[in-house]
């Protein structure tokens, strides 16, 4: 499947093999002061790429057709759907630092619902990428609002970034909250009330 990318990409360059990886792991062992031949650190250049592979694996997964399948006998069921607490892990494109948070997702279904674990997987669809916390909120929102036309969307994320607290500044117990709402979440106060009593 092809992966989805940033809508500001342009002109990709040709994906590097796996030795190339880990010749650069190799690299960066000797800028950091050490020896990547070292018994230690021998089979450390292909440990790194494994999981870079899975920290990064979002780059392999269309979002929406995570979404493709879901069910319409719901017996006129219409009101708000929310998946809480939903663990992530994720890393800042600025500085490759972890991103630890938690998502929550609402909606107000139109005749269809989706599995909730489908929800779950696109949360980690987009957290697998290189990011930052404002743009995966917009994602994960509009992904749900393309796929299931519900008649609103909430989606909000509180994470604690360790580009922020250990690097730089290193401000501990420090989170950010991120917040997207579409639909009858942005135009409804009550839904968009009812939706953030319920979160964090």
């Amino acid at each position: 499947m092809t992966a989805e990318l940033p809508e500001n990409i342009e002109g990709l360059v040709q994906k590097p093999c796996r030795a190339e990886v880990e010749n650069a792991y190799r690299t960066i062992i000797r800028y950091l002061g050490d020896d990547p031949s070292r018994a230690g650190l021998l089979e450390t250049p292909a440990r790194a790429v494994r999981a870079l592979n899975e920290y990064f694996s979002g780059y392999e997964i269309d979002p929406g057709e995570i979404l493709h399948k879901t069910f319409e006998e719901i017996d006129g069921y219409n009101e708000m759907v929310i998946l809480r607490d939903i663990p992530f892990e994720s890393h800042c494109e600025h500085h490759l630092a972890p991103i630890i948070g938690k998502a929550w997702i609402a909606y107000l279904p139109v005749k269809r619902v989706v599995g909730i674990s489908k929800l779950a997987r696109v949360v980690d669809a987009y957290a697998k990428r290189l990011q930052i916390q404002e743009r995966m909120t917009a994602q994960i929102a509009k992904t749900i609002d393309m796929a299931l036309r519900p008649a609103g969307v909430g989606v909000a994320i509180k994470a604690t970034h360790h580009c922020m607290s250990s690097r730089g500044v290193k401000k501990h117990n420090t989170d950010l909250i991120t917040r997207h709402m579409l639909g009858a979440f942005s135009n409804d106060d009550s839904i968009r009330s009812e939706f953030l009593s319920l979160v964090y």
